[in-house]
């Protein structure tokens, strides 16, 4: 099995829908070492995180952020030791369009 550090994903959602910022590839454990949520304006939006089992529609107990406020042009740094299997997919919303870019970094062994 080989390892890859790498950014997982990276999205700046454009309205305040559900958007995929990562999905575990088949064949494949990652550990995720961090979530980066930048606030991209002087607005004081909220943010939701969620880790979706298989791809399953997000449900309450899903969420490991539930709008969690952020400070004008400020950036939330999650360290976490997240472990998911293939199919597993990390989602997040923004109360506001076009107002916080996330990022995820991690490892992939594959």
């Amino acid at each position: 099995m080989a390892d890859t550090l790498k950014v997982l994903g990276q999205t700046a959602p454009a309205d305040t829908n559900e958007a995929t910022l990562y999905t575990v590839p088949e064949d494949t454990m990652t550990t995720v070492s961090s979530i980066v949520a930048c606030n991209l304006t002087g607005n004081t939006p909220t943010f939701r995180v969620a880790v979706r089992p298989k791809g399953a529609t997000v449900a309450n107990e899903m969420y490991i952020y539930y709008d969690k406020a952020m400070a004008a042009n400020d950036s939330i740094f999650i360290i976490i030791g997240l472990t998911l299997s293939d199919d597993d997919v990390v989602s997040v919303r923004s109360s506001a369009n076009n107002e916080i870019a996330f990022s995820i970094f991690g490892v992939e062994t594959s």
